[in-house]
């Protein structure tokens, strides 16, 4: 018996749909068949789109009748986070108040998608205004489901597309990406996922006005797909990537650099800034430094990677004190025990005076500069993303304890964001029921060397989804 369509990668979608071998709306079908089967276990997605996938599917279809010539995501159907604009919907980012807000426009990442034919399915889950913790589970919506094993949180906060890619409800998944929000549950649902270099993506900040945010979500903030394979991203990465004049930021560097010579050199650091990581953590390291070994790569262990605790001192200060000052507000839309999250993080990192902003903003120079020599010395980094495995459910805003776990977890995805370098998530295996995975970081603007790094782990060490849920 033939497998289901949305069993397909991404890219064995596409062609399938340019070949005339399944129509757009076949494909789509299939999508939501298993939208309906599995959706209702995990509550990843969030506002179904069915009909408007059917009606672009349709128009698909018909321009291959007419021998158009299709994109290289044709027919391909994708989930897009709560906090990014479809034309038509309610941008909700998960909190009543926002519920009729309808977006008069694609997002600029959803423009780019579309305009290479892949088909928004659904918006997908995430914690409230993305600040309500780590665990996918927003105000509006409710919990979204780890589907390996219930009781471990999918993460966050692009959990709903990671649940939805895990389980085959879509091909690829629309996040973002600000200090781990798209490779942490990449890690926690066995999937592939991207945050480029700042600047490498386009988008328009200006998301709840016409005003421009202030720096630190101006430069921490990056879109991050995700997808079942590295091939599947790579696609998403070459349709997502360029210029727009909406964006100052996005700069017109090549999508692959010059290769670079001999071996390439891959420092590995299993336990960023010595701080401890669980022994199955380590292990993904380690089997996915044997698997770039194995592929030719120079990989060789390394102390520690520069300035780690200055980063993350000063990305915290930097980014609480351009937050506070909404914060009375913002706080109100959070829902009961929604505001947990934040109001530690504000009690353990004051606003800094306008001096200490200066000096800070010198500190986050100075961190991109020691990032740049090193990794001119070791183009490659391979880490871990998350130093544990998936842990409950709203840990993060349980107590300080619980706070601090987390944070030291996804410290080198904090690090990297605050850097502004590429990373690409990718699996490396299953230990005790639950996926496991490594990230591969690289210099600014060479994601195509980490994704050809991450291409030869998964060549070694497999893929891990779709999955069905666990009850």
């Amino acid at each position: 018996m033939l497998d289901p369509l949305w069993k397909m990668t991404a890219a064995a979608q596409a062609e399938a749909v340019r070949r005339a071998n399944v129509s757009a709306v076949e494909l789509i079908d299939s999508h939501l068949e298993r939208i309906a089967e599995v959706n209702p276990q995990v509550n990843a997605v969030t506002q179904l789109l069915a009909e408007r996938a059917r009606a672009a599917a349709a128009h698909t279809d018909r321009l291959r009748a007419a021998g158009a010539a299709l994109g290289p995501l044709a027919g391909v159907p994708f989930t897009v986070k709560e906090t990014t604009a479809v034309e038509g919907v309610p941008t909700t980012f998960g909190t009543p108040r926002f519920r009729d807000l309808v977006a008069p426009a694609d997002a600029l990442p959803v423009a780019r998608l579309r305009a290479a034919g892949a088909i928004p399915i659904g918006h997908a889950n995430m914690p409230t205004l993305v600040l309500a913790g780590m665990h996918t589970r927003s105000e509006l919506f409710g919990d979204t489901v780890n589907p390996w094993d219930r009781s471990r949180t999918p993460g966050g906060s692009s959990g709903g597309d990671a649940v939805a890619v895990a389980t085959g409800m879509a091909a690829l998944g629309l996040g973002n990406d600000s200090g781990g929000s798209a490779r942490v549950p990449a890690q926690f649902c066995g999937v592939a996922g991207l945050k480029p270099s700042t600047g490498r993506f386009p988008a328009d900040q200006r998301v709840l006005g016409p005003d421009d945010p202030g720096p630190a979500s101006q430069m921490l903030v990056t879109e991050g797909p995700m997808a079942r394979s590295v091939g599947d991203l790579r696609l998403a990465y070459e349709v997502l990537a360029g210029t727009d004049p909406r964006d100052p930021r996005a700069v017109p560097v090549p999508l692959y650099g010059e290769p670079l010579p001999g071996p390439v050199k891959v420092a590995v650091v299993a336990d960023p800034g010595g701080q401890g990581v669980h022994p199955a953590v380590r292990a993904a390291v380690e089997a996915a430094a044997g698997a770039l070994r194995d592929a030719g790569y120079d990989v060789r262990e390394v102390a520690d990677v520069p300035r780690m605790a200055e980063a993350l001192d000063a990305y915290g200060r930097i980014a609480v004190t351009e937050f506070a000052p909404s914060w009375p507000v913002v706080r109100t839309l959070l829902g009961e025990g929604g505001d947990r999250y934040i109001a530690m993080m504000m009690e353990q990192t004051p606003p800094a005076s306008a001096d200490e902003l200066m000096r800070l903003m010198g500190t986050w120079q100075g961190v991109r500069r020691s990032w740049a020599e090193f990794l001119h010395e070791y183009p490659l980094l391979l880490g871990p993303t998350f130093t544990e495995p998936p842990v409950e459910p709203g840990l993060e805003s349980r107590d300080r304890a619980g706070w601090d776990r987390v944070g030291a977890g996804l410290r080198l995805c904090s690090v990297t964001s605050f850097v502004g370098v590429p990373a690409v998530a990718v699996p490396t295996g299953v230990s005790d029921g639950l996926p496991y995975g490594v990230q591969i970081i690289g210099r600014a603007f060479r994601e195509d060397l980490c994704l050809d790094a991450a291409q030869a782990v998964e060549d070694r060490l497999g893929v891990l989804t779709p999955v069905d849920p666990r009850r």
